[in-house]
């Protein structure tokens, strides 16, 4: 069921309340949907805090988004998704800065095709689009518990949906095939979301966690993939199985922001599987909510990091 709001029954940016006085915290907010998320938010009222590895093209970002909305207040912290040194860092920068966080964003991702490391020694898509959300969030969660009506919104992908966790080899240390690996680290923030959901519920916290994803939205997470690979992501887009990052950026903004969501929620395109479209509420895989492979996976994460949430 479409539980869109305008005259279509579609969910659009004209849907988003007033953010003035709201703290929004954005991995991977300089480019692609990151940026259209910042974007959207600032201009509805929000204190944008872009948390990028790269700050020049952060500062760039912020200007671009100041030019789009006169007289909003956007930042952006350095965050290294793939050191738990640097995430420490930033988390303690943000801690510094803001008595409260009201939105924090995981949306930072990449995908990989050979096996690489983060500075950790982690494999860098579960190091970078689950560990280090992981650590991010557990170390600013209080900030967050001090906000009423605060969001935790981490970003999945439908390549979860064939992806399992090979808890025996997590690392793909004895066997990578890139795409996989990329799903399982997709699978992995969905059952992180739904075991913090629960967590959160447990403690009788404000805060919830929900995730989202953009479809086959166009950015550059495909600029270190191989040509084959570029090539097929044009093909879907040529053939329409793809949408701007604008477009994709909907789904995260209603998880952050629809008044209707609830927490343990997952949203993504309405289209022709999931690719396209306004946001909806689906359902996401069986496997993603196996809660004994969450418990797991927090466990494992907990162990990783050196992380532990304050619940």
């Amino acid at each position: 069921m479409n539980q869109g709001a305008d005259s279509r029954g579609r969910w659009t940016e004209a849907d988003i309340p007033a953010q003035a006085g709201r703290i929004a915290v954005i991995t991977g907010g300089n480019t692609g949907i990151g940026l259209e998320t910042a974007r959207a938010l600032a201009e509805r009222g929000a204190t944008v805090v872009l948390a990028c590895r790269d700050m020049a093209r952060a500062g760039a970002a912020a200007e671009q988004i100041k030019a789009r909305a006169p007289g909003a207040t956007v930042r952006a912290v350095r965050l290294d998704l793939g050191s738990l040194a640097s995430i420490r860092e930033a988390a303690g920068e943000l801690r510094a800065t803001y008595d409260r966080i009201d939105l924090l964003i995981n949306n930072a991702g990449v995908l990989s095709f050979k096996r690489d490391v983060t500075a950790d020694g982690f494999e860098l898509q579960l190091g970078v689009n689950h560990l280090g959300h992981f650590a991010l969030t557990g170390l600013v969660l209080d900030r967050l518990r001090e906000a009423p009506g605060s969001r935790v919104v981490t970003v999945s992908s439908v390549a979860h949906r064939n992806a399992d966790i090979a808890f025996d080899d997590l690392q793909g240390e004895r066997a990578f095939r890139g795409f996989s690996v990329y799903g399982q680290s997709k699978l992995a923030n969905l059952l992180f979301t739904y075991e913090l959901h629960r967590r959160l519920a447990a403690a009788g916290a404000k805060t919830i966690a929900l995730a989202a994803h953009p479809g086959g939205s166009h950015t550059s997470i495909t600029r270190n993939a191989p040509g084959w690979f570029r090539g097929v992501s044009k093909l879907a887009s040529w053939l329409r199985l793809g949408q701007s990052a604008s477009m994709g950026a909907l789904a995260s903004l209603r998880a952050a922001v629809d008044p209707g969501a609830r927490g343990g929620e997952y949203y993504g395109p309405t289209g022709p599987l999931g690719m396209t479209g306004f946001p909806v509420r689906h359902a996401s895989s069986a496997r993603s909510y196996d809660e004994g492979a969450q418990r797991r996976l927090w466990e494992e994460s907990v162990r990783l990091t050196g992380v532990t949430y304050p619940l």
